[in-house]
């Protein structure tokens, strides 16, 4: 659903965000929940030498405390793996695949995500890309996703299912629609700008 339009301009007000129309990932989701399909999943993900890459963790509203990763998001071309990492485990397939440098991770603010996810179990983190670092470099002054899909993609994410409960029995479509476009937002912003700078 995207333009793939270099965007010619290197800030975005909220303003101009809102008069834009809400967009989200329209390709295959695919759900995991049980640790017997991760092996699968990882055969395909491995394939790509980049992927787009986020977390979610329950919101806490008490100071002081924290929750554990429920959710990791795997971008690749038309597809999207959100493993809901409280059921499955962090499993050996999924520390191979952060540790991996072959395979670049791309996302937004992952130092949070990486130390997150270290503390379920310690590895040590390869290939990992912050994008916005990238677009830091390319001269665009934006820092969140949201502002990145609506400057490179032309479209507002929603952002209603961000502080949901991502430990529920049964993830909604909302929070499944807010998972998958983050991350594939990440691929999809890292793909034009690699072309537009060959990297």
């Amino acid at each position: 659903m995207s333009s793939f339009r270099y965007p010619e301009k290197v800030v975005i007000t909220n303003d101009e965000i809102n008069e834009l129309a809400i967009g989200a990932f329209d390709g295959n989701v695919e759900l995991i929940s049980d640790k017997k399909f991760i092996c699968n999943a990882f055969e395909e993900i491995s394939q790509h030498k980049a992927v787009g890459f986020d977390t979610e963790t329950r919101p806490v509203f008490v100071s002081g405390q924290q929750n554990k990763v429920a959710l990791m998001q795997i971008a690749i071309p038309k597809k999207v793996y959100l493993i809901r990492l409280h059921l499955t485990g962090f499993t050996s397939e999924i520390i191979k695949f952060l540790e991996d440098d072959s395979i670049h991770k791309i996302g937004v603010a992952l130092r949070d995500d990486i130390k997150a996810l270290d503390r379920l179990k310690r590895f040590k983190p390869a290939g990992i890309v912050e994008l916005t670092t990238l677009t830091k470099q390319a001269g665009i002054e934006v820092e969140s996703v949201k502002k990145l899909a609506a400057l490179f993609l032309g479209f507002r994410i929603s952002k209603g299912a961000q502080t949901s409960n991502w430990e529920a029995p049964e993830l909604n479509e909302k929070q499944i629609s807010y998972a998958a476009t983050d991350a594939w937002v990440c691929l999809e912003v890292y793909k034009m700008l690699a072309k537009q700078q060959a990297l």
